[in-house]
């Protein structure tokens, strides 16, 4: 029976038990694909990262929710590297990550912070109606309604893609009750890894928006603070002119509150779509791998 090292990074926060949790494979080299989906329904965050060897990069990364794997993940990538550089197995700088979307660029700067460049945006316009959109999140459909003229819904992806979803006030951000089964059948429609809804009515004075993200189809009904979706979302915000004057040449992106696990994601928009963080460790320890002939094993903590 196999030990593999196992831990918990929350990412996006500055100490434990706030921001997003990942789980944090540091050596996946001799797990199968079906032990690495097995650790990640185990320790049951939304994403756990499995670095790996790479021929391309300074290593290899998968990333598994509870339920499937997932081509990118950006809390997780913090973690995983806010970790690396905690064990003293890199240094601050710049490092490269082969991920399934492609060899992406990591720099960790001196006070800890990891930022992720991620994908090329591509970003188009979907024809759904708002009452549905708002129906599905459980709020009136006015809330949506109102910011639609300028800020209209559409599908935005630097890395993966999400259904971005302008919303005028923070209370309906807040009130919101989804309907996983409905929001499910919206994103496969799309073609969209699930749904992230933002007010520019922000919780911190800092702060630019305030967001909450939910992607059942990914076997994560909310996520507590999302990377990959904040970098879809500067982009988008780029491309719809959501600011009077030059372009901010960094934003402040606060989720996860309404959860229990505030965080925050630090977004830049330029020649390169980058998000960064922080990120603390909660637990590590060692998990117990059976060998998997099946689907019944069970992984021992």
């Amino acid at each position: 029976m196999q030990t593999v090292r196992a831990l918990q990074v929350d990412a996006f926060a500055d100490e434990p038990l706030a921001g997003n949790a990942a789980g944090v494979v540091p050596d996946a080299a001799d797990l199968t694909e079906a032990q690495m989906q097995a650790v990640a329904t185990e320790l049951a965050v939304s994403e756990t990262a499995f670095l790996l060897s790479s021929d391309e990069a300074d290593r290899r990364v998968r990333y598994f929710t509870p339920t499937t794997e997932v081509d990118l993940c950006g809390h997780a990538t913090i973690a995983s590297h806010a970790h690396l550089v905690a064990e003293g197995v890199i240094d601050t700088g710049t490092h490269s990550l082969e991920t399934n979307v492609g060899v992406l660029e990591i720099e960790v700067e001196e006070d800890g912070t990891v930022w992720m460049t991620q994908d090329d945006p591509e970003i188009r316009r979907v024809d759904l109606g708002y009452e549905r959109i708002a129906d599905a999140l459980g709020i009136d459909h006015a809330a949506l309604q109102d910011v639609g003229a300028e800020f209209p819904l559409a599908v935005a992806s630097t890395g993966l893609p999400f259904l971005v979803v302008p919303v005028n006030f923070l209370e309906h951000v807040s009130a919101m009750d989804p309907d996983l089964g409905k929001i499910e059948t919206i994103s496969d429609e799309v073609d969209a890894t699930g749904v992230y809804a933002f007010s520019f009515d922000a919780l911190e004075p800092d702060s630019t928006l305030h967001g909450r993200m939910f992607a059942p189809a990914a076997g994560v009904p909310e996520d507590p603070v999302t990377g990959t979706a904040s970098g879809a979302t500067g982009a988008y915000l780029r491309e719809y002119r959501a600011f009077d004057g030059d372009f901010p040449d960094e934003m402040r992106f606060e989720q996860g509150h309404f959860v229990d696990r505030p965080g925050h994601v630090r977004v830049r928009v330029g020649e390169e779509v980058r998000v960064g963080g922080r990120a603390a460790t909660a637990l590590d320890g060692e998990l117990r791998v059976p060998e998997r002939d099946d689907g019944d094993d069970i992984i021992e903590a």
